[in-house]
C-alpha cells in the first residue's frame, strides 16, 4: 500500500479529482497555498495499492498542465520590489507527486 501526496494547481484540480474518482481512487482534498507564488493549490492524499500507483501518475500527468503566468514581484520572504522587477514570467501548474510506503491502513 502507498500513500500518494499530489500537489496540483487549482486550475487543474477539478479535472484531476474527477479522473481519480472515476478510476475508483479514494481521495482526500486539501486546500493549500504554494510558498513561492502564494497561489492556491490542491493537495490530494490518495491511498493506492502498489500496483495502481502508476495509474495515479498517468492521471496526474494527463490532467495537470504547466503554463506560463505573469506575476507581480511580491513582498514576501524578505524580498521586495527591485528596480526593473515589477513583473516576471514563471511556469505554474503541473503536479508534484510524493509516494510513501504505508505499513498499515484501516477504514472504520
Amino acid at each position: 500500500m502507498k500513500l500518494v501526496i499530489a500537489i496540483v494547481n487549482n486550475d487543474d484540480s477539478m479535472a484531476v479529482s474527477s479522473a481519480l474518482t472515476r478510476h475508483n481512487f479514494f481521495v482526500t482534498k486539501l486546500s493549500t497555498t504554494g510558498g513561492f507564488l502564494m497561489i492556491g493549490n490542491t493537495t490530494y492524499l490518495i491511498g493506492a495499492p502498489d500496483d495502481r500507483v502508476e495509474k495515479v501518475r498517468e492521471i496526474l500527468s494527463k490532467y495537470s498542465k504547466q503554463r506560463s503566468h505573469t506575476v507581480t514581484t511580491r513582498d514576501s520572504f524578505g524580498y521586495g520590489f527591485r528596480e526593473g522587477e515589477v513583473e516576471k514570467e514563471v511556469t505554474v501548474g503541473g503536479a508534484t507527486m510524493f509516494v510513501l510506503s504505508v505499513d498499515s491502513m484501516e477504514k472504520f
